[in-house]
């Protein structure tokens, strides 16, 4: 691995790929992900992405973005965020994504809190579809090195400044990496809870950086709850069941067969009326119900969910299924302005790392992917915008001997030699912070997601 890129992108999905295919082919990219390409969280998006349906729809989008995060969202990123998605939406297409179509026109399906059907989806596998195909474009640029199995453990700050990154290598080995700006795009938090729909190698690295370097943060403890994922004993992963599900007409039942809840409404409602039902019921899930969904085969429109279900011995075309709530988002994160830089010059973050206001204290469905897609451009963007002043300093630092490195940057490689040791640390420090948030609006009186 050489010492010094020009650009390094932390994490390999929707918002890294972006990211990447909108900086010049002539920077020299490095990306990098904890584990395997396709274990980014944007794989396993099922049910779609949001776009503006057409003019007439902002106002409806708008509301329905803001009602769902409780108001406590950033105007201005919703704004930009509902302005720019007919363009990214032009763009995946461009760049391959087939999204569901009937006679030449695209389909949209409505999610939980949608007023009107906006979303398009491929399937129920729309992450996958997305960031197998960004993959695919990124891997053509000669310009991107990728490497798997490779895990950022800390940042070169100097100043008040990044120029880089410490990886620990597959091979267990540690290097300090410059260059001339560094975006995080490095997923959310779900290892570091019991029960997640996330991938557990997702375990907040930034933020608990962030939290070393005094980088900013903004609200820790806003931690999306899926209502419906599939109930099992077996350990891992939780499976998601895609709020689109319920979008076409699948129905929530309690105990005795009987709906309890309006499916529709934003998921934090939902989650809470599911958990006050198993209590009465003294169950450890409730039951949901494709067969109410009319005018659809649910084994086409829901192939990947049918398939995972008749694994688990449930046929989604003859019984209800059951259902629990699990850790499922992120809308907190590592503070951002709406060109996505951080508190910390030439640092960028994108996806669900970052909190740039667009989800206030709960995600409307589906706006997760396009809210990534988003932000990742604008960083790249903003980057394009710089000068080119930084390149001599990163140049001269990166020439330093491993030992001036440690002393100029004040850092202990033998800090990250233990990764258990590390990983413990980080995750005992966000959790510090998530609980220390949670306590501050809890005495505020101020609402909280779900």
């Amino acid at each position: 691995m050489k010492r010094m890129y020009d650009v390094i992108i932390v994490g390999c999905g929707v918002a890294g790929c972006f990211a990447a295919l909108h900086l010049p082919e002539t920077a020299d990219i490095l990306m990098i992900t904890k584990a395997e390409l396709e274990e980014s969280d944007s794989f396993l998006a099922q049910g779609g992405i949001c776009v503006l349906h057409d003019d007439a729809d902002y106002d409806s989008f708008f509301e329905d973005t803001m009602r769902a995060g409780h108001y406590e969202n950033r105007k201005e990123s919703v704004d930009i965020m509902i302005r720019s998605s007919r363009g990214v939406i032009d763009q995946l297409i461009a760049y391959g994504v087939d999204f569901a179509r009937e006679n030449g026109k695209l389909l949209y399906t409505r999610e939980g809190a949608h007023s009107r059907k906006r979303i398009l989806y491929h399937e129920d596998i729309t992450g996958k579809e997305i960031t197998s195909t960004l993959l695919a474009r990124v891997k053509e640029r000669k310009n991107v090195t990728i490497r798997t199995r490779t895990e950022m453990v800390d940042i070169l700050e100097r100043d008040d400044q990044c120029d880089g990154v410490i990886l620990r290598t597959e091979d267990g080995n540690l290097a300090p990496v410059f260059a001339g700006n560094v975006i995080w795009a490095c997923g959310g938090i779900g290892g570091i809870y019991e029960h997640s729909t996330n991938f557990p190698h997702l375990t907040g690295d930034a933020l608990a950086i962030s939290l070393k370097h005094g980088i900013a943060v903004e609200h820790m403890d806003y931690v999306q709850i899926h209502p419906t994922t599939l109930y099992t004993c077996r350990p891992g992963r939780s499976f998601l069941i895609s709020e689109s599900v319920r979008g076409e007409g699948a129905v929530l039942y309690n105990k005795q067969g009987e709906r309890f809840v309006d499916e529709l409404l934003p998921r934090d409602v939902v989650t809470e009326a599911i958990h006050r039902q198993m209590e009465k019921d003294h169950m450890p899930y409730v039951r949901l119900s494709f067969l109410t969904i009319r005018d659809m085969d649910v084994r086409e429109r829901f192939p990947n969910i049918y398939e995972r279900c008749l694994q688990e011995g449930y046929d989604i075309t003859k019984q209800p299924i059951p259902v629990v709530p699990a850790q499922h988002y992120f809308m907190g994160g590592v503070w951002v302005d709406s060109d996505s830089r951080t508190s910390m010059e030439h640092l960028y973050a994108a996806g669900e790392t970052s909190c740039n206001g667009v989800h206030g204290a709960n995600r409307l469905a589906s706006n997760s992917l396009l809210e990534s897609l988003v932000f990742a451009e604008r960083a790249a963007r903003h980057i394009l915008m710089q000068d080119c002043s930084s390149k001599g300093r990163i140049q001269l630092r990166s020439a330093m001997d491993i030992s001036k490195i440690e002393n100029f940057y004040n850092i202990d490689m033998d800090e990250y030699r233990n990764p258990e040791m590390y990983h413990l640390r980080c995750k005992e420090n966000i959790w510090e912070e998530i609980r220390r948030e949670a306590a501050n609006e809890s005495n505020n009186n101020q609402i909280k997601c779900g």
